[in-house]
């Protein structure tokens, strides 16, 4: 598509802060306004509209999408988005273990019992670690906490998170990343100890590499969305 605007700019509306083109106002894939809740991402917003060449390249608007999904996805059906991220409670992969014998547990301890401990205290809950890969269900309790918790967040932290834990493939990982002083690298590393561990055993695999480095960079930018929104 060729680009069809000269002006990108701001309008302070109702809720929060719109991208306007040539004064009118975005809208999201849904239809619905586009409004962004803090200055500083409809600033980065606006950025995305401004970079364009004459052609429109859609996937460089990063930030869109996530905000389209908060406001199209999330604020029109938080309990399904909170339900779909339970999930990851169940299936997290920091609570799943290798046997106390094996070498690998050591390095598990070391990287993912810092989380674990961390989201336990933040949130007065308890984990349960399994041995293996076989699931068990975690205590009903640490269920509906985790909801409340989940539920406590605003629309556009869900956005980021549903992108953050799924990557991850762990909710704890997910939640740490949205503190503000998270490090991707670091937590990123966390959620890929098992897969390096493997490459230090086997060899490392190129095209895993690449694909890695991408899949970091949708991580980053999910917390940088989560950042900017609450800025």
């Amino acid at each position: 598509m060729k680009r069809f605007y000269k002006l990108v700019d701001l309008a302070q509306v109702s809720g929060g802060w719109q991208v306007t083109l040539d004064g009118r106002g975005i809208k999201t894939a849904g239809g619905l306004p586009q409004i962004a809740p803090s200055r500083e991402l409809a600033e980065n917003l606006a950025a995305e509209w401004e970079g364009q060449g004459a052609e429109i390249d859609p996937a460089q608007f990063i930030l869109r999408d996530f905000t389209d999904y908060a406001l199209d996805i999330v604020a029109m059906g938080r309990g399904a988005v909170v339900a779909s991220l339970l999930r990851f409670v169940e299936t997290d992969t920091l609570c799943y273990q290798a046997d106390p014998e094996d070498a690998l547990f050591a390095r598990q301890q070391q990287v993912w019992e810092p989380l674990l401990c961390a989201a336990e205290l933040r949130w007065d809950i308890h984990f349960t670690r399994i041995s293996g890969i076989i699931h068990q269900p975690q205590p009903p309790e640490l269920l509906a906490r985790m909801e409340a918790v989940l539920q406590a967040e605003p629309d556009f932290a869900l956005a980021a998170l549903n992108t953050l834990a799924s990557l991850a493939a762990s909710l704890v990982i997910g939640l740490a990343a949205l503190a503000p002083d998270a490090d991707a690298q670091s937590l990123w590393d966390a959620a890929n100890l098992e897969e390096d561990w493997q490459a230090e055993l086997w060899g490392k695999d190129e095209e895993a590499l690449e694909l890695r480095a991408q899949k970091l960079e949708t991580f980053a930018a999910a917390m940088r969305f989560a950042q900017l929104s609450r800025a």
